[in-house]
């Protein structure tokens, strides 16, 4: 699915229904290591979603076996995976949607989708209540700036009840896919 694709016209305003879907689609975490049920608000500005940790997740079996909790490091990643993997897919595809409108040659010219989003970064994280197993957690950042595919935003996680959880500054880069940079080499290779 290339970026036209998955950005269709309308989603200046925020991201419909099906663009969220395609974006969820696109979030390359999987099984056993994807920890987002939902985004259920996508915009160039924010995005917002949920999780619910099953008590089956493959951590708590030593963290901590008598009294399970879900490790900091999973939070982080939760957070990620809500609010800045989807939202750095969304502003990758939406760039690249409208460099393809300007530039009559975007296809030609090796010109790739949204790369792969990897963390890069977490600052003034800070931890308020422990998650356990059945819990389920509400995640929603803002963005605070994208430029040159880095993507930094104020992210925070609460319980269901508006309890909050844990909050972080977290960072990323969009880095291109073996398969868009073989693309690339190759367009390059025949100019």
């Amino acid at each position: 699915m290339g970026a036209p694709d998955l950005i269709k016209s309308g989603s200046d305003a925020g991201a419909c229904a099906t663009v969220r879907a395609r974006i969820l689609e696109r979030i390359p975490q999987q099984a056993p290591f994807r920890f987002v049920d939902s985004i259920d608000e996508l915009s160039p500005e924010r995005a917002r979603g949920s999780y619910r940790f099953r008590a089956d997740e493959f951590f708590y079996a030593g963290h901590f076996p008598e009294q399970p909790v879900t490790p900091g490091v999973i939070l982080i990643e939760c957070m990620a995976q809500i609010v800045l993997v989807p939202l750095a897919l969304f502003l990758s595809a939406s760039e690249a949607e409208a460099q393809a409108k300007s530039d009559a040659n975007a296809a030609t010219s090796g010109a790739a989708g949204p790369g792969l989003p990897f963390f890069a970064e977490a600052d003034q994280v800070e931890f308020n209540a422990p998650v356990r197993p059945g819990d389920r957690v509400l995640v929603s950042g803002e963005r605070i700036y994208f430029r040159r595919g880095k993507l930094k935003c104020r992210v925070e996680m609460s319980f269901a009840d508006g309890s909050p959880v844990a909050s972080a500054v977290l960072a990323g880069v969009q880095v291109a896919a073996a398969s868009d940079k073989a693309a690339g080499e190759t367009a390059r290779k025949t100019k």
